[in-house]
């Protein structure tokens, strides 16, 4: 019963998609009859003329000018046809895998292709990516970097992560409606249908080719949009017979290994979480350092066992692991997880497409040393550098042992915002402990503190001393860098005392103080800090795309020389990265972020602090053992609402002292 619904549906996807690709081929062969259609015209005048129909002075002119727009008309469809014909369609950056180098895996593909009873792959390549599919490179621009052989066959790409996260039998699984697919893929109709969408495709990015000069270019405009009307006309088509391909390898694919599908697409949906929170959490920083993981497909492993650990997902999760892994089919799985990790960082960072003294791999033994010390102490002396820029000295009450260098301490003494002199006292914490627990909660949300009546009121009565001081060093600076903190001191001065002066005005305008904030910053030190700090980074970051854009021209340049080289990666829309992790951070929160990596640095030369890596947080501080989760609170505290002081009670649990030089990079 299953054998015969599975034939059925294969042949009502097969023929649906075969359907589809004459549709396409159609949409070819209308634009091929308007293109010769002047010429027939063109015959039939001077077949009338021949034989004596369509004679006279305005029959003539009528066939010289029907002849000239033949001629026009057919140039321009023959270097239309060029143009789609020799267009290189994209291709996907991946790396190509040889039989040699995975012998195992070839055979597995194979028998599925056997037992599925569809032609097998021509080759296989990886991708940086949690996801599978069948990629034509019969072009002949492709055809060089193929690895075997199987004349008009797909390549198929798997995902790297795939291969060290899952079983043998789940990665079985999950590949048989793939290889299934080349079934229809070997179909002339739907062969030819995809080869004249694939070109025009390439024909619409011609025009963006840097090589081409202004009279080509202005040509290839001209080809682009022949295409992209094209394109249109057979897109719904198109996107119609890729379905039917789909529905037809599916189908095929129940038959084999169906059971063990339903498992595995689970561990698909785990890869791609624990995948995507690799990339930006761990490897990104790293890669900002110029350092690149070398064992990503191995620290997916790590990463995921971690959050099966943390979801309380570990039931039967060892016995699982107790399985043979599939990238146990490879001859040389570091080498591989090398090459690919070295490709995920061009595509999702931009880097260099080979190892350098400015890009080189990092072994996870080594990632809490050669990327979160350096990125701490690199952020801290960015931080200093734009306070020194600022004008920023330092603070009054320094060490007293008049040890000069970057403190924690000047830092957060030029984000301190002075109190207003009628904030109410009676609601003060007595204790450093009990401040940082009512203002640094793991739950806290950014800005709740502004509608708190007790924000803020983090000193004590019986200790006066830091408020002078912090004002005395607000004044010092406030001149030049935050002229709004001098509207606080003034409220009083415009609003008179004695209507003011009642505690129930306080709390009473959550409104009005949501007016406010909008107004004015709530802390305007750190958004002047903010400003210059995302100006600096700003400035890096075009250079740092600057070279990589160098580089490129440079690989382009000696790839038109004549030397073999590896294909160039590049986007449709520019130089790498392809895809960016990150939307671009707001000042705040790199000012958050440079904030966090003093007082992180500081706690390793002043307590008994380290650099850790986290698998599903990246780097990460590690107090007598234990990540320190609760210091981002406190952070935003001082950051957003000027606030120093569960900060301080922190820094004084934690052993750290604030006044006490760091060292920089």
């Amino acid at each position: 019963m299953s054998g015969t619904g599975s034939v059925v549906g294969e042949e009502w996807g097969a023929r649906a998609a075969r359907s589809r690709a004459l549709a396409v081929l159609r949409v070819r062969g209308r634009a091929l009859g308007l293109a010769v259609l002047p010429a027939a015209v063109a015959v039939v005048l001077y077949a009338g003329g021949v034989t004596g129909h369509f004679t006279g002075a305005g029959w003539d002119t009528a066939r010289w000018v029907v002849t000239v727009l033949a001629g026009v008309v057919l140039l321009a469809a023959a270097a239309v046809a060029l143009v789609v014909t020799r267009a290189r369609p994209a291709a996907t950056p991946t790396v190509g895998l040889a039989e040699s180098a995975a012998p195992d895996l070839y055979r597995l593909v194979r028998d599925l292709a056997d037992r599925l009873g569809v032609p097998a792959p021509a080759a296989i390549a990886l991708t940086p990516d949690c996801d599978s599919w069948l990629e034509d490179r019969t072009h002949r621009a492709h055809r060089l970097h193929r690895t075997t052989g199987g004349d008009g066959a797909p390549v198929l790409v798997i995902g790297s992560p795939f291969l060290w996260w899952m079983r043998v039998g789940e990665l079985r699984a999950v590949l048989a409606p793939v290889v299934a697919g080349t079934g229809p893929a070997a179909h002339p109709d739907i062969a030819a249908a995809r080869r004249f969408v694939r070109g025009l495709d390439a024909a619409v990015a011609v025009p963006r080719d840097p090589g081409l000069g202004p009279l080509r270019r202005l040509g290839a405009q001209g080809v682009g949009q022949v295409a992209r009307v094209l394109l249109r006309a057979c897109r719904e088509h198109a996107a119609e017979m890729e379905r039917g391909v789909a529905a037809a390898g599916s189908e095929r694919a129940q038959a084999v290994d169906y059971g063990v599908r339903i498992v595995a697409q689970e561990q698909v949906g785990l890869a791609y979480a624990g995948w995507d929170r690799l990339l930006t959490r761990v490897a990104l920083p790293a890669w900002r350092m110029g350092r690149w993981p070398a064992k990503l497909d191995a620290g997916v492993v790590s990463a995921l066992t971690e959050l099966s650990r943390r979801d309380r997902l570990a039931e039967g999760f060892s016995s699982r692991l107790g399985e043979r892994p599939a990238c146990d089919l490879l001859e040389e799985p570091g080498a591989v997880d090398e090459a690919t990790s070295l490709l995920a960082a061009r595509l999702f960072h931009g880097g260099p497409a080979e190892p350098g003294p400015d890009w080189a791999p990092v072994e996870w033994s080594q990632y809490p040393e050669e990327v979160v010390d350096r990125k701490w102490r690199t952020d801290a002396a960015r931080l200093h550098q734009v306070l020194d820029g600022l004008g920023v000295a330092a603070p009054a009450d320094g060490p007293a042992s008049g040890a000069t260098g970057p403190t924690l301490t000047r830092v957060m003494a030029h984000l301190t915002a002075p109190r207003p002199e009628h904030e109410p006292q009676h609601e003060r914490a007595t204790g450093a402990e009990e401040r940082g627990a009512a203002v640094g909660e793991p739950g806290r949300e950014r800005g709740a503190a502004l509608d708190d009546p007790g924000r803020g009121t983090g000193r004590d009565e019986p200790e006066p001393e830091p408020e002078p001081q912090l004002l005395v060093t607000a004044a010092e600076h406030g001149p030049e860098l935050r002229p709004a903190p001098a509207a606080p001191a003034a409220e009083p001065e415009h609003a008179p005392g004695p209507e003011h002066a009642p505690d129930p005005v306080l709390p009473a305008g959550p409104e009005e103080e949501d007016e406010e904030d909008d107004d004015e910053p709530v802390n305007p030190a750190a958004e002047v800090l903010a400003g210059a700090l995302s100006a600096l980074l700003a400035r890096e970051e075009a250079a740092r795309e600057a070279r990589v854009t160098a580089a490129a021209e440079t690989a382009r340049a000696t790839d038109e020389g004549g030397r073999a080289a590896a294909p160039a990666v590049s986007g449709p829309d520019g130089p790498l990265p392809l895809f960016p992790l990150q939307p671009p951070r707001t000042g705040r929160d790199l000012l958050a972020d440079h904030v966090t990596a003093m007082v992180c640095c500081a706690a390793v030369d002043t307590a008994e602090a380290a650099p850790g890596l986290d698998w599903l947080d990246g780097p990460a501080l590690l107090v007598g053992g234990e990540r320190a989760a609760d210091l981002g609170p406190r952070v935003l505290a001082l950051v957003e609402d000027g606030d120093p002081e569960p900060l301080r009670a922190w820094l004084a649990r934690t052993g750290v002292r604030p006044e006490k030089p760091v060292r920089l990079v």
